[in-house]
């Protein structure tokens, strides 16, 4: 987060694996906010309810701190998932022995902007769906 343009939102401490949530949150980086929401609504994970919960509390503060703006006119510039800390607990095995069991938390990190402001091509070229790869030629 080099640059300060944009509005964020943060959720902090959830208890959810952040490689669960990253496997939904590369579905919705780069596209606009009602894709986004509307992708998130029909997915099944725990990962994406939480995600569509801080990408609407994103889009809320953007509307709130520019009167100017609508829905239609954002988008999902950054999405971040990062580790949080980690509760530790043990689990009982048999013949006397007991494991580590790590319940992971994650960190999630929403920057939206103005599809306006979008720097260049940049957004429409994550848009195409080509993923950075090249066409194999014939």
């Amino acid at each position: 987060m080099a640059d300060k343009s944009g509005y964020r939102a943060i959720a902090r401490f959830l208890l959810v694996s952040p490689t669960k949530v990253r496997r939904v949150a590369d579905n919705v980086r780069n596209k606009s906010y009602t894709d986004a929401v509307a992708i998130l609504e029909n997915l099944p994970h725990k990962g994406a309810r939480l995600l569509r919960k801080v990408v609407q509390s994103a889009a809320a503060n953007a509307l709130v701190q520019n009167k100017d703006l609508d829905e239609d006119m954002l988008y999902v510039k950054e999405l971040r998932v990062d580790e949080g800390p980690r509760l530790k607990r043990m689990w009982l095995r048999g013949r006397g022995r007991a494991d580590l069991l790590q319940k992971r938390m994650s960190h999630i990190t929403v920057v939206v902007d103005e599809i306006s402001r979008a720097s260049g091509g940049n957004r429409g070229q994550a848009e195409a769906g080509t993923g950075g790869r090249a066409k194999a030629a014939k």
